[in-house]
């Protein structure tokens, strides 16, 4: 094993939420703003309620997973958080960091506007894959056409009518080459592209509705991306 497997993502960023709303949401609420991760076998290394908390999964050979979250309090109730992911990349070292370093960022970005929007409501969370045609390199491209918002850049209006999804309607909250977030008033939409990183396109449906259900949300967005890349 070479020391060059090792990686480290190191993202500093201000959210809207104290430290404790920050932890809850880190810890119990990942279903709202990444994907659920209570099946994860980690270890609580270290757990400093609410400013320090280490999560670390080890492997063999030496491989490891580590989240490292260290959180400050700042006025107006919001936290500075220094997030720090490391560990160990076996295969395709600068596509994975890539891949990992971009969706970090996504993922903190959709935190915050968790934070901001609908911290602290029950969500239904649905992960939704694009078939496999959707790894041609203008994958990404023909899903943001398909929406409507081929060139929307963020704080973008949208407003679609999408075969066999009904209406959608929102505000870009996110957008570059690589990922978009879509944010209604009682949901968060996050598109990923993830052709550029060798697997097919992707996208989770954060649902904070009340009355979300993941099989109908799974069957629809389901069958218009298979319209997509058909």
């Amino acid at each position: 094993m070479t020391d060059n497997r090792n990686f480290e993502i190191v993202y500093d960023t201000e959210l809207p939420g104290t430290p404790e709303r920050v932890w809850e949401a880190v810890t119990n609420g990942t279903p709202a703003w990444m994907f659920p991760t209570d099946q994860w076998p980690d270890v609580k290394t270290v757990e400093e309620y609410p400013n320090h908390l280490v999560s670390r999964m080890d492997g063999p050979d030496g491989w490891f997973n580590q989240l490292e979250h260290v959180l400050e309090p700042l006025d107006g109730g919001r936290a500075r958080l220094r997030y720090v992911h490391s560990g160990i990349f076996a295969d395709n070292w600068d596509q994975q960091y890539d891949g990992a370093s971009r969706h970090t960022e996504f993922y903190l970005h959709t935190l915050g506007q968790y934070l901001q929007y609908f911290d602290g409501r029950p969500v239904v969370f649905t992960d939704i894959q694009a078939p496999s045609a959707s790894q041609a390199p203008d994958g990404f491209m023909r899903l943001r056409e398909a929406l409507g918002v081929s060139s929307a850049m963020q704080g973008a209006q949208v407003e679609a009518e999408l075969d066999g999804v009904g209406r959608l309607a929102g505000k870009v909250d996110f957008s570059n080459e690589h990922f978009m977030g879509l944010r209604s008033a009682d949901a968060l939409y996050r598109f990923f592209g993830r052709n550029a990183f060798g697997a097919p396109v992707g996208m989770t449906v954060h649902d904070f509705s009340g009355a979300g259900d993941s099989e109908t949300t799974a069957k629809a967005w389901g069958g218009f991306l298979e319209r997509v890349y058909a």
